[in-house]
């Protein structure tokens, strides 16, 4: 599977697999390598996240892989299957981070200007930058609540940017049920969201 630079590092897959498995035993020592062998990966998958953010957003690339690595080396019940399964956890951790952040700066302001944020074409109308993340993060966790697989894909294809080819690949689907799957989310989530705007 192409997960972002995926490149010469699946040479070490085998080793990989086993730093995993120590991971998931409690050895921050085998996640520390882990994080190592797939850095770049990691900054990849940040820099694609931030890309949706605010303008002058406080963190960059490097410190919200850092942040993410924190987290993920503090949770003890840690549960990492293999090589795709880490980068999904790790971005769904950066995800997190990000809303984290997003709720305290609207917890020290209130009202906004209006903005759109877009989930892949769909303008999405919310409150300021940071309440369009919250927003879409309180949207991801009702999608999940009735269709797990169907937030998968969302987190799959808008937040770590792959392809519709390397979703079908990490989900064990058929690219057809992908495209027909994000297709549908991405129409319930815009009309999730767009009914929580004034005047909708």
């Amino acid at each position: 599977m192409a997960v972002p630079g995926a490149g010469p590092e699946r040479l070490q897959l085998g080793e990989l697999t086993q730093l995993l498995a120590e991971a998931r035993e409690g050895n921050n020592a085998a996640l520390d390598r882990v994080v190592g062998m797939v850095y770049d990966q990691l900054r990849r998958i940040a820099r694609q996240q931030l890309r949706r953010e605010r303008p002058g957003h406080t963190l960059h690339p490097t410190a919200l892989v850092h942040e993410a690595y924190l987290k993920l080396s503090a949770d003890t019940g840690l549960d990492v299957a293999d090589r795709d399964h880490f980068f999904a956890i790790a971005a769904r951790s950066m995800r997190q981070i990000l809303i984290d952040h997003a709720r305290r700066r609207n917890a020290e302001k209130h009202g906004g200007e209006w903005a759109h944020t877009s989930v892949e074409g769909k303008q999405i109308p919310a409150d300021g930058p940071d309440a369009n993340l919250v927003a879409l993060d309180a949207a991801l966790d009702r999608l999940g609540a009735m269709d797990e697989r169907a937030r998968r894909i969302v987190e799959y294809r808008f937040f770590m940017g792959l392809s519709e080819e390397e979703t079908a690949e990490l989900l064990q689907l058929s690219t057809r049920t992908v495209r027909r799957e994000w297709v549908k989310a991405r129409a319930w989530l815009y009309k999730e969201l767009y009914a929580e705007q004034p005047g909708a």
